[in-house]
């Protein structure tokens, strides 16, 4: 996937051009109808779908203290985009200059850079630009304007409630992995970077990978069941997450923690994926290590059964 960083270089992507925007924080149902629709005006055409998205997270700079915990970091975000099958990605930077930019300047702009610009795809009720004053009604009159034509997306609906980030984070936070990924349409999975830890799950003859994740939104305390990604490799797992009440835990930080069965290799530095399958059990303090090292022998036999796996 071709990675765009600024409006500019649309310039570089051969048209016409079919634009998808959106935060996609999750890249859920209702992210993939609209994206799915622009690359499916531009196959028609002969053109190109590029996705349109925001970094960091709006809220982030135009109301920092109600930004929510991500459901997918820029580079996790990303990761989903492109299995979509697109390639252009435009990540904006957003910024306070950009906050206050009027809507009719960004559409300009848009249209300005693309060779040309064809569509602009959105879901039926965004809302964009200095006091979230552009919506559907504004890209209507512009494309009219412009050349373009705009195309608003209707709700995606699942159980009776309308697909979207807030209701997926609550559902996360909730411990309803089921809900979750119903309205993902795949599993819940969290994306990070292997860093060095204490080595203590070594000493215990589990050793873990400690995973440090880009402000994603965890799930609750507590042991899973999990499929780690790495590089096309799908390696099974237990994760705990939690302040690991039994070991010290000098910061007090909520941590995650994976235990990858049948593995022997480092994975410093690397990016995994993890996958919830199921939940074990809660985070609990044991008595002393021996009684957490029986619980954990227990939750990878647990574990192994519900991922289909031989016993060790």
């Amino acid at each position: 996937m071709h990675f765009l960083h600024s409006i500019a270089e649309l310039a570089t992507v051969p048209g016409p051009v079919f634009l998808a925007i959106g935060v996609f924080d999750g890249v859920h149902l209702g992210h993939q109808a609209v994206i799915r629709r622009a690359i499916d005006d531009a196959r028609k055409a002969g053109g190109s779908a590029v996705v349109v998205t925001f970094k960091p997270h709006p809220l982030r700079v135009t109301s920092p203290e109600h930004a929510p915990r991500l459901l997918t970091a820029t580079r996790h975000k990303a990761r989903f985009i492109e299995r979509l099958g697109v390639n252009h990605l435009l990540i904006v930077p957003f910024t306070g200059e950009f906050a206050s930019m009027p809507p009719e300047h960004f559409v300009r702009e848009l249209q300005a850079a693309c060779r040309p610009l064809r569509e602009i795809c959105v879901g039926h009720s965004w809302e964009f630009g200095k006091g979230r004053t552009g919506n559907l009604d504004l890209l209507k009159r512009m494309g009219d304007e412009l050349g373009f034509d705009e195309i608003g997306i209707p709700a995606v609906e699942v159980g009776g409630e309308i697909v979207s980030s807030t209701l997926i984070r609550a559902a996360v936070e909730a411990g309803d992995l089921e809900k979750a990924a119903l309205l993902l349409g795949r599993d819940y999975t969290l994306q990070g970077s292997v860093v060095q830890g204490d080595q203590i799950g070594r000493t215990l003859g589990f050793p873990t990978a400690n995973l440090s994740v880009h402000n994603e939104q965890f799930p609750p305390n507590g042991v899973y069941a999990v499929i780690a990604e790495h590089q096309g490799q799908q390696l099974p797992g237990v994760v705990n997450i939690g302040v690991r009440p039994t070991i010290a835990n000098a910061t007090g930080a909520r941590l995650l923690e994976l235990h990858l069965l049948d593995f022997d290799g480092n994975l410093y530095g690397e990016e995994l994926e993890v996958h919830f399958r199921s939940f074990l059990r809660p985070e609990q303090k044991f008595k002393d290590l021996d009684a957490l090292k029986a619980q954990i022998a227990c939750d990878t036999a647990e574990a192994r059964r519900i991922l289909g796996l031989k016993k060790a």
